[in-house]
């Protein structure tokens, strides 16, 4: 039933993330008016305070970048492997190339131009739409919450959501703040990430935590009686 559900929700994110795109494709008025009213709004707020800027580039090209969070799930993988969980390390490193391909695709077909302004404080290369930032930290922290064990105590799964929801939320609120990117283009992102974070759940076997490699969890005793 939890499949079941998990795999709406994936399409769900899915459907809405083709809805996002297609408007964008578009050229629907008014999105993009919303969306320049924001950007508007922000870059004067950053314009007017360096300090702001400066930490949230730090967050942005750094603790949040995409790279960053690729080499996260690259331990991650390397971890799993090494307990004998090779599927879901498999499948985590798969998400994260699909993901990649996916946002340098729709980049390369969209073909949306990033906000322009005459006094920028933050650059970005290649074209908007969706935000790989957004997209990435997306698809990551998803798996990441899908891989924390089933009887992980619950203040630490209560800090593993809270991390991951600043990170996130976060990244995508730096990518509209220092003027690189659309709302639209970072909604795009999010749902892309998470149709493909779920779905890869949702696909997923039932995880055997603690298995010794080669036995099934209830083995006999040889010779004796199966219980």
């Amino acid at each position: 039933m939890r499949s079941d559900h998990l795999r709406w929700a994936g399409l769900g994110c899915a459907l809405l993330a083709a809805v996002v795109t297609a408007l964008v494709v578009a050229g629907w008025r008014p999105l993009f008016s919303f969306d320049e009213q924001v950007v508007r709004d922000l870059h004067r707020h950053a314009v007017a305070h360096p300090g702001v800027t400066r930490t949230m580039r730090i967050f942005s090209d750094w603790v949040w970048d995409p790279w960053a969070m690729r080499a996260l799930a690259a331990a991650a993988c390397v971890l799993l492997w090494l307990r004998g969980r090779r599927e879901s390390a498999v499948r985590v490193g798969v998400a994260v190339l699909v993901a990649t391909a996916v946002q340098q695709g729709l980049k390369a077909l969209v073909g949306r131009e990033r906000p322009q302004w005459p006094d920028p404080v933050d650059r970005a290369n290649f074209a908007a739409y969706p935000s790989g930032h957004a997209m990435t930290a997306a698809v990551v922290c998803g798996l990441l919450l899908w891989l924390l064990p089933r009887g992980a105590p619950r203040g630490a799964v209560a800090a593993a959501w809270a991390a991951a929801l600043v990170s996130v939320l976060g990244v995508g609120f730096t990518r509209i703040y220092l003027g690189v990117h659309w709302p639209s283009d970072v909604l795009g992102g999010w749902l892309l990430g998470a149709a493909l974070a779920v779905l890869v759940a949702a696909t997923a076997g039932p995880r055997r935590e603690g298995a010794c490699p080669g036995r099934s969890p209830v083995s006999p005793r040889a010779g004796g009686p199966a219980r």
